[in-house]
């Protein structure tokens, strides 16, 4: 209970940042968007990127994203927490993306300054783009999702708020999402299939 209040404390205090900055930012202090872009900026990119899997696809999408956040700034209801909000406009941006463009193969993002012959490098970097490869071919709203419960820690009550949709809903293609991307897994013999049964998953 004691942790529980403690996690309480601190995502009102966080919520409270948040807030201070939205306020400065609709007061006009540059110095404050760019503190609230930069706060954002790896959870807004996050997202992008596993829902295009292009890295410069997401780069220009996670701009866009910031740029229409800030003009739409005024409008933001300051009863809400910031992040879902954000998150919000970041997915619709990247459905209109996809709509508009043929889906390009996913490309993987290198693992810069790693030495590749360090034991377990060449397996982990492999895992991981087997992963992505795998989440890549998900249905949008199930990548969505995925990526905002794990990737991004938010709540599935946020996650409904973020993408305006039924917590149940939301619950739905988490589930699916695992299950499909276990099975793209478990038949490119990337993990073993007794592994994902003893999970539940």
């Amino acid at each position: 209970m004691h942790l529980l209040g403690e996690r309480s404390r601190e995502r009102v205090n966080l919520r409270d940042d948040e807030l201070e900055l939205v306020r400065r930012c609709l007061a006009g202090e540059q110095a404050a968007a760019t503190a609230l872009v930069d706060a954002f900026r790896g959870a807004v990119f996050g997202l992008c990127y596993r829902m295009l899997g292009h890295r410069q696809d997401a780069e220009d999408v996670t701009q866009e994203s910031f740029v229409r956040a800030l003009r739409s700034l005024a409008g933001f209801d300051l009863t809400r927490d910031f992040k879902p909000w954000l998150l919000a406009i970041a997915g619709n941006r990247c459905r209109t993306m996809l709509s508009t463009r043929k889906r390009r193969p996913p490309m993987a993002m290198p693992a810069e300054g790693v030495e590749e012959h360090l034991p377990g490098v060449e397996e982990a970097k492999h895992l991981g783009e087997e992963v992505e490869l795998a989440l890549s071919q998900l249905r949008e709203e199930y990548r969505q999702a995925f990526s905002l419960f794990h990737q991004e820690q938010l709540s599935y009550a946020e996650i409904g708020e973020a993408l305006g949709c039924p917590v149940g809903t939301v619950k739905t293609w988490v589930h699916r999402a695992r299950k499909e991307l276990a099975a793209a897994l478990i038949q490119r013999g990337v993990v073993e299939e007794q592994r994902h049964e003893s999970r539940g998953v």
